[in-house]
This record gives structure tokens, C-alpha cells and sequence, in this order.
């Protein structure tokens, strides 16, 4: 095992995954109020709903397709599914749930680097994110090509065994069963560490404490001010009431 290989497969993945609890933890204890998205919807509104629902709901589905497709042990879906029949679903759903990310993260950049009220308002780490996750991203559809030319599933399952064993402290055991394959694969793993790596300090951070109850609160009351002034002089009448 070569010493860099050593490094970013064995050392680098609890690297990252201990500086992204402890940095969260502290960035949110000393920095409440940064702990947010920072919307810039409010300097320009085209492209932006389309663009964060692509990029949601797309982002959603790869990261429970890996969640789900990386740490179920072989032996669990074997009782389903073939290894093939599971890559080749692996292939489907998370090239359509890629190709969302993709445009919805092509929107995004459009508008942070070309409009000039959100490219000003933006910061570094704003755009660096963006076009970090574009990069995994067309990593991530670049392997899809790459699994194609081999559909027996035993790439998905060394995979599989890599991550399952990190989970077990035992990244460097893992890691001996995909030492040989494609380097697009080895860098999505590293680049993807890297972005774990990065959430404390980038707005990724907001994902982690995802607002769900807002599926489910009450409809706001939104009146302009218009129509304020005109309840105010004209007042609803008690038959009315």
C-alpha cells in the first residue's frame, strides 16, 4: 500500500469526520447565528426556487442512495437482490438523482458568479462550495460510466466492505479490496471527505439541522402594507365577523 494511498484511505476519512463533530459543535455553540444557508433570494429571485429543488431533492436521494447502498451488509440484500441488480439500480437512481444536483448546482453558480447583486453579497467560501460539490458531482456521474463497463457488481461490493469496515475502525483492512480500482472512484471517496471535512466552515452546516418541522407548520399570513392601511380605515363590521 503506497504511503499517500495510506494517508487519504486509512487516516484522511476520521480526519474529516472529527474535525466536522468537533468543529460543528463549535461553531454552533459559539457561533449560533452563522449556523444558517445565508438566502440571497432577497437581491434576485430568478432561477432560485428551481434551482434549490433540483438540487434538494436530488442531493436527498444520493445521500440515502449511498447511505443505504454503502452500509447494507452483502448478505442482507443478497437475500433480494443480485449484486448486479443492485448496482444497476445504484446506476439508475443515482444518475437521475446526480443529473438533478447537477442542474440545480448549475443554477446556482450562474447566478452566484453572473448576477452582480448576489456575486457581491457572496463570499469565497460561497462560490468555493459550489463549485466543490459540482466537482464531486461530476465525479460521482463519471463513475456511473466507469461501473458500466464492468456490471458483475463486485466493485459496488469492495465498496461496500471499504466503508462498512471504516464504521469498525478498520479502514486499512477495507481498504485492500479496492486498491485496484478506477481512480474516478478513489477520487469521489477523497473529494467527498473533503467536503465532510468542510462543513464547519461553509454554509453546508445548515444541513445538519435540516428545518423538517417546516413541512408541517401553520400557513403564514403575509399582508402588504396596502393592505394594512386599508383594514385600518375600514374596518370589518361586526355582521361581518
Amino acid at each position: 500500500m503506497k504511503t499517500l494511498e495510506l494517508f487519504f484511505f486509512g487516516i484522511y476519512p476520521y480526519i474529516a469526520l472529527i474535525v466536522c463533530i468537533v468543529g460543528c459543535i463549535i461553531r454552533y455553540d459559539r457561533e449560533p447565528y452563522t449556523w444558517k444557508a445565508g438566502s440571497s433570494q432577497i437581491m434576485s429571485k430568478k432561477d432560485t426556487r428551481l434551482a434549490n429543488n433540483l438540487f434538494h431533492f436530488g442531493i436527498l436521494g444520493i445521500i440515502g442512495g449511498h447511505f443505504v447502498g454503502l452500509l447494507t451488509p452483502h448478505g442482507v440484500y443478497a437475500l433480494l437482490i443480485t449484486s448486479s441488480q443492485k448496482q444497476l439500480l445504484a446506476m439508475t437512481a443515482g444518475g437521475l438523482a446526480g443529473l438533478a444536483v447537477l442542474a440545480g448546482l448549475a443554477l446556482m453558480i450562474r447566478r452566484r458568479f453572473k448576477n452582480p447583486r448576489v456575486s457581491k453579497t457572496s463570499s469565497f467560501g460561497d462560490k468555493a462550495i459550489l463549485i466543490i460539490l459540482i466537482a464531486q458531482v461530476i465525479l460521482g456521474l463519471s463513475s456511473i460510466l466507469v461501473s458500466s463497463q464492468h456490471m458483475d457488481g463486485h466493485v459496488m461490493v469492495a465498496l461496500g466492505h471499504y466503508f462498512q469496515s471504516g464504521l469498525l475502525l478498520d479502514t486499512f483492512g477495507g481498504y485492500a479490496g479496492i486498491a485496484d480500482i478506477n481512480f474516478i472512484y478513489k477520487l469521489h471517496i477523497i473529494l467527498g471527505f473533503t467536503i465532510i471535512l468542510l462543513v464547519p466552515f461553509s454554509r453546508l452546516a445548515h444541513a445538519i439541522s435540516a428545518p423538517v418541522w417546516y413541512f408541517f407548520r401553520n400557513y403564514q399570513i403575509v399582508r402588504t402594507r396596502n393592505q394594512q392601511k386599508n383594514t385600518a380605515k375600514h374596518p370589518a363590521s361586526k355582521e361581518a365577523l
